[in-house]
């Protein structure tokens, strides 16, 4: 293996590349494209484009592909070779700017939610040149965004750069009127830390819920699981630190910032976490580290598990979003700094988040809403689907002193008034971290642990990125007109901080008594399942917030209900049918064998011993065949539910939220009844036992 360093970026035609193959002229244009938005002229598109084909032949591609994010969930990729015919009968490797710039993949099998008809096919990739190329197995790699014939986005990457455009220039707004001229672009930082689980292949193959849905359908709690938290941060088993080690190499290759990785809580769970960057690049890298995630583990013998709730009754994984802003300037804007208007600026941004959390959590809360992510929301190592922020007791102490006009009694006793008396000067954390807290204040960032493991961060990231450009463009309007901008920005905060405090809370996310203070009390979302949640985005405020700032057309917006609705329609489907499968083909056949032994093994005792006839067999047979009994009636049950769904795709969504996966629940109840009085050689498949103590 070469030295870090050395192996960093090897695959990734960076700035360093981009300085040492293009000449001056051509890089420095390029370079305005990329921190400016400025249009990229074709001269300069083809220079670039024999630079890269030059480069990514000698480090051994053959191919070139336009790599995007649609709206499956995954990425998408259609490779053309390099090869163009040459005048001697052989091949030139040639690439040009027009290819650099755009590509025309087959949309018509990718999901619109009826943007467009099926028959309609054509699409367009085109060039996101703020997220640098890669090579991935002799193929270059071009992060692109999609779009339809009629220019709608088909992505996830189109909306998150609208987003980050529309903080930009409100969070522009904000800084000029604390004077600030140097800055010329902010940008929303992302680090996503990722959880996974390992387990062994050959496990795995035994097991169709797993093989069809990505989780355990059935399986009874093990003797031993993650009580003694003797896992978390424990030493890491060779065969776990041989997939990480290659992980890593991949990674840095493709010039991933993976930095931290450790057990989790649950036996075999883990989890990586990347250094922080700019957020189009950070989901890119996220969708580039679960696929290799998967790709190493096969080599390894394993296969990486990310959905959301692999094994019931043991942790689940997420994603947790820590998210800043940052100028080019190399100001992190959620920092509060040295001076007193660095103060003042930053609990303005602090209060914007603030403000856009409560005003739109029903955004937040869809932004991260799927079949799996429903069943980790409110889990103990998840946060609940109520959304609230922390601030730790010191900034929450600012605020209210703030709000009431009342004597700081920090380090200082006196009163803060912005712009005038210095406030007291923050410490990064001044207090420890709350898990429980679906929006944590962590020093300089803010931790969104929402986000389910599998999710694609975009969704998210749009949210926020758009609740806080929002709240920003508001405090602008407002203070670019005051006569007096010091007290207008005393009394903005003010009003602001009393107007949203509800949202703020510091205690047990997990204790009962907060989810119903925070329903009944305080008056917020209590969003339990994705169904409930999509319904937000159809709110005449939602809908105006996004098209206001050229996230979404409203268009876009009702297709994006309709395909996340069918997703979640068709994953419980898949996974109902998949139940029906396993009960009937293989839980029951097994059952019924292993009563069929007991039986028989109990008449032939009987013959020998008549007097003495064992009750512990009888009644494990009466037992067994009233579960065999319940567990066919269970899956009858569910299968006339499956056969019911229909009618549109927001009514099938409620009827499985609410018939479909109670039934799910009842079978999968005494199945894993059964499997803890079945003799373990005829339970037909690995028991969680197996799975979670088996690398």
């Amino acid at each position: 293996m070469s030295s870090v360093p050395e192996l960093f970026g090897s695959m990734v035609f960076d700035d360093k590349v981009m300085r040492a193959r293009l000449s001056a002229e051509v890089y420095d244009s390029l370079r305005d494209t990329i921190r400016k938005g400025k249009k990229l002229d074709l001269s300069v598109a083809n220079a670039v484009a024999d630079a890269m084909c030059a480069w990514a032949v000698e480090n051994g591609a053959t191919h070139f592909t336009h790599w995007f994010q649609p709206l499956t969930g995954i990425t998408a990729e259609k490779h053309d070779g390099f090869i163009s015919p040459a005048p001697d009968s052989h091949v030139l490797m040639k690439f040009s700017g027009r290819a650099l710039i755009q590509g025309e993949p087959d949309a018509s099998s990718f999901p619109s939610g009826g943007l467009r008809a099926t028959f309609e096919a054509r699409g367009y990739t085109a060039w996101d040149p703020t997220s640098y190329a890669f090579i991935k197995e002799k193929t270059l790699c071009i992060p692109t965004a999609f779009c339809s014939y009629g220019g709608e986005a088909l992505d996830k990457k189109t909306p998150l750069l609208r987003s980050m455009e529309a903080l930009n220039s409100q969070a522009l707004r904000i800084l000029r009127l604390f004077g600030n001229a140097d800055v010329q672009r902010v940008v929303p930082n992302v680090g996503p830390e990722q959880e996974y689980f390992l387990i062994d292949r050959e496990m795995y193959l035994k097991r169709k819920d797993l093989i069809y849905t990505g989780r355990t359908l059935f399986g009874a709690k093990p003797p031993k699981g993650q009580e003694l938290e003797d896992h978390y941060f424990g030493a890491i088993k060779p065969r776990v630190k041989a997939f990480m080690e290659d992980l890593d190499e991949e990674l840095w290759k493709l010039g991933v910032y993976a930095k931290t990785e450790h057990n989790e809580v649950a036996p075999c769970q883990h989890e990586l976490a990347p250094i922080f960057t700019v957020t189009n690049v950070a989901a890119d890298h996220n969708q580039l580290t679960m696929e290799i995630m998967k790709k190493v583990a096969r080599r390894h013998g394993l296969v990486c598990l990310l959905h959301e709730k692999p094994f019931a009754g043991v942790n689940g994984s997420g994603k947790h979003n820590n998210w800043s802003m940052s100028t080019d300037t190399g100001l992190n804007l959620l920092s509060p700094g040295e001076t007193p208007y660095e103060n003042a600026q930053f609990l303005l941004f602090l209060v914007a988040v603030i403000k856009a959390v409560d005003e739109y959590q029903g955004l937040l809360r869809l932004g991260v809403a799927s079949a799996g992510n429903d069943h980790r929301l409110g889990a103990n190592e998840a946060p609940p689907a109520v959304i609230s922020v922390f601030l730790g007791d010191e900034l929450s102490a600012v605020l209210e002193a703030i709000e009431t006009d009342s004597p700081y009694t920090g380090t200082e006793k006196r009163r803060l008034r912005l712009g005038t008396d210095v406030l007291p000067r923050f410490n990064r954390d001044t207090t420890d971290r709350n898990r429980t807290s679906p929006f944590a204040f962590t020093g300089n960032k803010f931790e969104f642990r929402m986000v389910g493991s599998s999710d694609s961060i975009s969704c998210a990231n749009i949210m926020i990125n758009a609740a806080v450009a929002e709240a920003l463009r508001q405090f602008a309007d407002r203070l670019e007109g005051a006569e007096d901008f010091d007290a207008a920005l005393h009394e903005l905060i003010r009003e602001n901080i009393a107007a949203h405090k509800r949202i703020i809370f510091n205690g047990n996310g997990y204790d009962d008594a907060w989810i119903k203070e925070a329903t009944e009390v305080r008056g917020l979302l209590n969003l339990r399942t994705t169904p409930d949640a999509l319904q937000m985005v159809l709110h005449p405020e939602n809908i105006g917030m996004l098209v206001r700032h050229g996230i979404f057309s409203e268009a876009e917006i009702r297709s994006r209900y309709e395909i996340t609705l069918e997703n979640y329609v068709r994953t419980v489907r898949i996974e109902a049918l998949t139940m029906l499968d396993m009960a009937r083909r293989e839980i029951l056949p097994a059952l019924r064998r292993y009563r069929g032994e007991l039986a028989s093994s109990y008449g032939a005792a009987k013959q020998l011993v008549p007097v003495l006839p064992c009750r512990s067999d009888v009644k494990l047979i009466t037992r067994l065949t009233s579960l065999i009994d319940a567990i066919d009636e269970s899956t009858e049950a569910l299968a006339s539910f499956v056969a019911a769904i229909g009618g549109d795709v927001s009514e099938e969504a409620f009827f499985i939220r609410d018939k479909v996966l109670d039934a799910m629940a009842a079978l999968r109840k005494v199945c894993d009844e059964a499997e803890t009085i079945t003799a373990a050689e005829y339970w037909p498949f690995p028991t969680y036992g197996d799975l979670l103590f088996g690398v």
